[in-house]
């Protein structure tokens, strides 16, 4: 498990890029007992929603990794990657927790962490529909914890707490909730395909230039369905060497049913088998116009240039939704903010799958 970690936590794909990268995995727990370390693990899972259930069986990570040149080292490089270990899928918590900690840490080294981690102890338990001030490193991060009880599409409730908190606190506008538009912006028209893909657990590979597109589009796939919990496994960030890796890529049976989100173009041939395949290059920013790509038949796979885009024979059930494009397009032109068109696209995804239970 710490070696699938030590993988886990480094760009697998050579990219030249220098500076600080952030991205997710999820890795499943090797052996040993699935007691949990917390007492009221059952109280949190029946009070939170289900997409944000502890995990009994995986683990999430969330790396910040730098790569700075550096003479001293022997490869010239500084390299190094700080990782954050958890049940819980708070993907925003812990990325910014990170943000905070990291820097500081590649600096002053173990010390450092030692105190982080002597404050972190002193957090109070999630409790799903509370509101959490967490102290560390000088700052206050404040984050409300979602409960099941929350009306799902809904924004969340303002607090007003009357604590007089210094510094004032950093708040957090979501434990877990990522940029939707940013993430699917290159692939909008297609995105009721995509969500019926999800639907029905179909095996998925997401090939990215790196681990942040890669694991910020598979965990924006998985959260698709919400309020419904995608049920099949799914892995943000999936390197070679992974003890998965000979089960995922074996042609002697089906693929199986989960979304694995690859930078390896090695990948590229290893995978072509399987029936879905996505394509992204780097996401920008949502001020210019997206290139949207294009649906492709799975035969056109064989160069390890792909060109970015969906390769796939499958034939939707849904037509594509012209109004919510056009909407979405329009917010681009008049630089609408990002959060506005995401909370457009989730409301969206979530009438969705709201009128596919309905008859259920």
């Amino acid at each position: 498990q710490k070696t699938s970690i030590c993988y886990l936590s480094f760009p697998d794909s050579y990219s030249g890029g220098l500076g600080d990268t952030q991205f997710s995995f999820r890795l499943r727990q090797a052996g040993g007992p699935r007691s949990s370390p917390f007492q009221d693990d059952g109280r949190y899972n029946r009070e939170a929603p289900v997409t944000l259930q502890r995990e009994a069986a995986h683990y999430f990570g969330y790396v910040y990794f730098r790569q700075v040149k550096d003479s001293s080292m022997r490869r010239g490089y500084f390299q190094k990657s700080l990782v954050l270990v958890s049940r819980l899928p708070y993907v925003n918590l812990f990325q910014c927790l990170l943000q905070l900690i990291a820097p500081e840490y590649f600096d002053k080294l173990e010390p450092c962490l030692e105190a982080v981690c002597n404050e972190i102890d002193q957090w109070p338990p999630p409790v799903p529909g509370q509101t959490l001030n967490l102290p560390v490193m000088g700052v206050v991060i404040q984050v409300r914890i979602p409960s099941r009880v929350d009306k799902p599409g809904s924004s969340p409730v303002k607090q007003c707490n009357q604590e007089n908190l210094l510094p004032a606190p950093l708040v957090l506008p979501s434990v877990h909730e990522l940029d939707l538009f940013r993430c699917f912006q290159p692939v909008l028209i297609h995105i009721q395909m995509l969500w019926e893909l999800m639907l029905l657990g179909e095996p998925m590979v997401v090939m990215a230039p790196s681990p942040t597109v890669s694991s910020e589009m598979v965990l924006a796939l998985t959260s698709c369905l919400a309020p419904l919990r995608y049920c099949c496994d799914f892995r943000p960030y999936f390197t070679i060497h992974d003890s998965e890796f000979k089960e995922y890529t074996t042609r002697t049976q089906a693929p199986p049913n989960i979304v694995v989100g690859v930078t390896n173009p090695f990948f590229i041939k290893t995978l072509q088998h399987w029936p879905h395949i996505l394509r992204v290059g780097e996401l920008r920013m949502s001020g210019d116009l997206p290139k949207q790509v294009k649906v492709k038949k799975l035969a056109k796979l064989k160069t390890l240039d792909t060109k970015p885009g969906i390769y796939t024979s499958y034939k939707t059930f849904l037509h594509k939704d012209k109004t919510l494009i056009k909407r979405l397009l329009k917010g681009i032109q008049r630089k609408r903010p990002s959060e506005v068109q995401s909370a457009l696209l989730r409301r969206h995804l979530l009438e969705l799958t709201q009128s596919f239970i309905i008859p259920l």
